[in-house]
C-alpha cells in the first residue's frame, strides 16, 4: 500500500479508468461481433446488410479514440479489417 495520500488517489484513479475503458473496449468488441454476425447471416445472392450496423461500429471506434482508450493506428486497422470482411461477402 502506498504511503502518501496522493498515490494512493492515483491508484484509484487508474483503477477507475481502466473499469471504464474495460467497458468501452467491451462494447467495440460486441458491436463488431454483432456486425459480423449480421454479414454471416444474410444471403450472398441478396446481399441485405444494414449499413448502419457498419456506422454504429465505426462511430464507437472513433468515440474511442477520441476519449483516449484506443490508439489512432489501432482503430483504423479494426475498421479496415471490418470493411474487408463485408467487400469480400460482397463478391
Amino acid at each position: 500500500m502506498s504511503k502518501n495520500l496522493s498515490a494512493a488517489k492515483k491508484v484509484q484513479i487508474t483503477l477507475r479508468n481502466r473499469l471504464r475503458n474495460r467497458k468501452y473496449k467491451f462494447s467495440i468488441k460486441k458491436s463488431i461481433k454483432n456486425c459480423l454476425l449480421d454479414i454471416k447471416n444474410t444471403n450472398i445472392d441478396s446481399f441485405n446488410f444494414n449499413i448502419n450496423n457498419l456506422s454504429v461500429v465505426y462511430r464507437e471506434i472513433d468515440k474511442a479514440v477520441k476519449r483516449g482508450i484506443l490508439h489512432k493506428n489501432q482503430a483504423a486497422r479494426k475498421k479496415s479489417k471490418l470493411c474487408q470482411v463485408v467487400k469480400s461477402h460482397l463478391k
